[in-house]
């Protein structure tokens, strides 16, 4: 099996991304000049130009905004766990700001381990994380269990 491509963690304007989610948090970016916040990283504010960025931890709760499913052909790495689905999660605490990511079942389960025909738009999903490397763990995304309420 050909292994699956990862992420450069040392460029300047997404690193401190990879250095929380190697501690299993999942941050943003925030203006200090004027508060917006954005993802993916810039190496300055969006919305006002400012240089100053700082990150700023998420919970890591959102909602499938929109999803997809991966069939063949695909870069060598891939092509033994397609099909698998790729979805977008609007943020519970920044519904302006979407993240692209994988749907699993649990942080060390492989990407196509959440059938498609399960995925519907707008499921609470909950941020895990998956150690792939010395050097890069990757967000995922699990379906949030919802607990019913007792009688």
């Amino acid at each position: 099996m050909t292994a699956m491509p990862l992420p450069y963690t040392d460029d300047p304007d997404t690193k401190g991304f990879w250095d929380a989610a190697r501690e299993r948090r999942l941050v943003i970016q925030r203006c200090a000049a004027c508060g917006h916040c954005q993802f993916p990283p810039h190496p300055f504010c969006a919305n006002c130009a400012h240089a100053e960025i700082e990150w700023v931890e998420t919970t890591g709760g959102g909602r499938i905004w929109s999803f997809g499913v991966a069939h063949g052909p695909t870069l060598p790495g891939f092509q033994d766990v397609v099909p698998y689905p790729m979805i977008v999660v609007e943020l519970d605490e920044h519904p302006d700001i979407r993240i692209v990511g994988s749907l699993v079942t649990g942080p060390e389960a492989p990407i196509n381990s959440v059938p498609p025909s399960a995925i519907r738009i707008g499921m609470p999903v909950d941020v895990t994380f998956a150690v792939v490397s010395d050097d890069v763990t990757l967000p995922r995304w699990m379906p949030r269990i919802i607990e019913e309420a007792q009688p």
